[in-house]
């Protein structure tokens, strides 16, 4: 399954690809939450301030100091002693977003590529095209670790465990409910572990708001579309991408779940455009940038002949926010909700 004349990459890398992104008081998302009644596209263009900014709201009052040792579950089967939480390093972006609306981002020493808030901008960068390196890690000197299952490579990590220093790998994040969980695991494992049920209790709140922002009636039907022109890679997401579920959140239906497709990513197709017809093509900034914009994107086969492509219906996200399932996700919603069902 190919788009005519356009070769595609492995899954593989194109996941890989995918897998790649303080200032105290009150966050704007809180505040809508707090707010009542405020209609979707009031509450959209507060998240879009937000996001605009590019920061993270800590925890309001004093950071948490962490309780030390604790020993953790880690998603690579081992268990892991954290003594020292001075020295953070978070593997992931999405990760590094918990940790520092946690309030310990003045212990964060580095980020991984991913991290693209404001705060971590100034962080040296320890990987490259999403592989870890381990010499710029231990150059760093991090008491702990934080990875996902899908950090790599695998020998990268195991120098780095080697080198004596405890690694924690948590669960990817493809779902709302991921959020909670990822949340408190990171906690846990730097000894904050009341923030931790803290912060989680703030997203469910401003979880809760977005979702009551969602119109009734008819459901749009939205298709994610992964795209990196640059490198041939065409996806449609399906069960499992992780925005199936921010779309099930937003209202609105997976158009590529709809169609049977039972894997998180499928090479694109002119036939399976056609059968998902979307109303909506959910992509990310640099996604839609990639292939020439609207009017690059439309040229694809397959595209210009769903009702999303003949009226234009393109809704895009930053890169470093759409898939973080972090602090940031009840803004993500926020914006959904507007988009897909606005005119």
């Amino acid at each position: 399954m190919r788009i005519p004349g356009r070769p595609l990459v492995p899954l593989t890398l194109a996941l890989a690809l995918l897998t790649g992104a303080c200032a105290g008081g009150t966050s704007a998302s809180s505040s809508a939450a707090d707010a009542s009644p405020a209609s979707a596209s009031e509450r959209a263009a507060t998240a879009e301030k937000q996001l605009a900014k590019n920061t993270l709201v800590p925890l309001e009052g004093k950071a948490p100091a962490p309780e030390l040792p604790v020993t953790v579950d880690s998603s690579d089967g081992r268990r892991v002693t954290v003594k020292d939480a001075s020295r953070i390093l978070p593997l992931n972006g999405g990760v590094a977003e918990i940790v520092f609306t946690l309030g310990l981002g003045d212990r964060v020493v580095g980020r991984d590529i991913t991290a693209t808030f404001a705060e971590a901008k100034k962080l040296p960068q320890v990987t490259k095209a999403h592989d870890v390196s381990a010499e710029s890690v231990l150059s760093l000197r991090p008491t702990v670790v934080l990875a996902d299952t899908d950090t790599g490579p695998k020998e990268a990590v195991e120098q780095i465990r080697d080198a004596g220093i405890p690694v924690v790998v948590l669960d990817p994040a493809t779902k709302l409910a991921d959020v909670s969980t990822r949340t408190t695991r990171i906690a846990e494992a730097l000894g904050v572990s009341a923030a931790g049920k803290a912060l989680n209790s703030r997203i469910d709140k401003e979880l809760a708001a977005a979702r009551a922002a969602v119109p009734k009636g008819s459901k749009p039907k939205v298709a994610f579309l992964y795209m990196r022109g640059s490198a041939a890679v065409y996806l449609m997401g399906g069960k499992g991408s992780g925005a199936d579920s921010l779309i099930e959140a937003a209202g609105a239906v997976d158009a590529g779940v709809e169609a049977g497709l039972d894997r998180p990513f499928t090479p694109l197709t002119s036939e399976a455009l056609v059968t998902a017809r979307p109303d909506v093509i959910l992509m990310m900034d640099k996604g839609l940038e990639s292939v020439g914009g609207v009017d690059g994107l439309v040229e694809i086969p397959g595209i210009r002949e769903t009702p999303a492509g003949m009226n234009r219906r393109i809704v895009t996200l930053e890169d470093g926010v759409l898939l973080s399932f972090g602090p940031r996700t009840p803004l993500v919603i926020d914006i959904l909700v507007d988009r897909i069902h606005g005119t």
